[in-house]
């Protein structure tokens, strides 16, 4: 599959028809061997890609992804499809009435939808491997994770079927899967891509982003659907880069850290001012992080939880299970915490983006919840989801490292996404 940029040139010079593109994209999905697929919605998708067809020979385009097929995590509505959320409890859900406002905003672009993607049981891991239909199979490794929640969206990617597809983050859930298959994902602030009919697992936090081959891909699609502006006007000509350097961002596995080397490297060697930089507080910040996501999504589940929790997914119940009697005073206190030590992090960092790794450890086997002592979890949580308790937003881009992909985030502190996928870009052409 081409990469966005080059898949966009093709359409548009008519070297390739969004016809021919579907079909070959519904093939691929057809064939595929990573569990990434909920649904196609082939007829309805290759009938849309006819009419692009027709609308394209008489010199016409329906917008700047025209003809685009794109892949929606089964977390958000497409109309005409069921939402299951990974799970059994939504085995009978009935088709969506109506498309999420990010579908209808893809669709209006002139994209293709084809189909639901793999989520990690109603978003609530970042593993991948907790749904009522298996686990997501990484398309470098069968036998390990794709990262979650948005497993599907990143490992449908990462093997080659689509060059753009649509996922949720709320702790990790778009930069995760994104590290561990070696693709790029955009988290953006919240509410900087529409967050209705999507459901919900903490909405404090709930944020719809993108994936793709590369950060030009990424830059390609934002622009697309209204562009990245969520910062100030003209952002950082020369963003100073900060170097996270507390322990706390030390990975597990060397590969990460020496990828977040030649990241730094790179962008040094291209005269942007790189320097180590201190965060203090991140431990108790993330504490707060599980406090607040659990209280919500038990808020959200409790009457589910009450009379049909053995229909959970066994993962899932017991994440849910200790937030049953939480005390409303805990979720209050996390929430301030959130909110101090969020503003005095922000208002510490000396720079207008901070480089760092996004997870410590890169795909672990499946079924496999610890490696070498280590929380399989916790290392693919605890690094992304200061960032949604920050409300930043974050380009997670792969960086080449022998086996198995490794992943690093560019996290916008004073500057936007726009100066955020264009630092990235760069960094992607310095590391090839």
């Amino acid at each position: 599959m081409l990469p966005l940029t080059d898949l966009l040139r093709a359409l548009a010079t008519g070297d390739l028809s969004p016809r021919e593109h579907v079909d070959d994209v519904l093939a691929r999905l057809e064939a595929d061997t990573t569990n990434s697929v909920i649904v196609l919605d082939a007829e309805r998708a290759r009938a849309r890609a006819r009419e692009l067809t027709a609308l394209a020979a008489r010199g016409e385009r329906a917008g700047p992804l025209h003809g685009v097929a794109v892949g929606i995590k089964d977390l958000i509505d497409v109309a005409g499809l069921p939402t299951r959320c990974g799970s059994r409890l939504l085995d009978d859900a009935p088709p969506a009435a109506a498309d999420a406002p990010v579908v209808a905003m893809l669709r209006a672009a002139g994209a293709v939808v084809v189909g639901k993607l793999h989520t990690h049981e109603f978003a609530y891991g970042p593993v991948g491997d907790v749904a009522a239909t298996g686990p997501a199979r990484n398309p470098h490794d069968h036998g390990r994770v794709t990262g979650g929640s948005s497993s599907g969206p990143a490992a449908a990617v990462a093997a080659g079927h689509l060059a753009l597809t649509v996922g949720t983050d709320t702790g990790a859930s778009v930069r995760t899967p994104a590290a561990i298959c070696g693709v790029a994902g955009l988290k953006p602030r919240r509410g900087a891509l529409p967050g209705g009919g999507v459901f919900p697992l903490a909405e404090s936090f709930d944020t719809v982003g993108l994936l793709a081959a590369d950060a030009g891909s990424l830059a390609a699609a934002r622009s697309a659907l209204g562009g990245g502006t969520d910062g100030p006007p003209g952002g950082a000509a020369r963003p100073r880069v900060g170097v996270a350097c507390d322990d706390w961002w030390r990975p597990h596995d060397p590969v990460i850290a020496g990828a977040v080397r030649a990241a730094a490297d790179a962008l040094a060697g291209l005269g942007v001012p790189v320097a180590e930089q201190d965060t203090p507080g991140i431990a108790e910040l993330t504490a707060a992080y599980p406090v607040i996501t659990g209280s919500e999504a038990y808020t959200t589940h409790r009457h589910w939880f009450a009379t049909r929790r053995g229909e959970y997914q066994q993962a899932t119940a017991d994440r849910l299970a200790p937030h049953a009697d939480a005390p409303a005073y805990a979720y209050v206190d996390a929430q301030r915490t959130r909110s101090r030590l969020g503003a005095a992090l922000l208002d510490h960092l000396g720079c207008d983006v901070l480089l760092c790794p996004t997870t410590r450890l890169r795909a672990t086997p499946i079924g496999v919840s610890e490696v070498e002592g280590h929380p399989v979890r916790a290392s693919f949580l605890d690094l992304t989801s200061p960032f949604n308790l920050t409300d930043r937003p974050v380009v997670a881009l792969p960086v080449p490292v022998p086996g198995l992909p490794a992943g690093i985030q560019l996290v916008g502190i004073t500057v936007g996404e726009d100066v955020l996928l264009g630092l990235a870009r760069a960094l992607e052409g310095a590391l090839r």
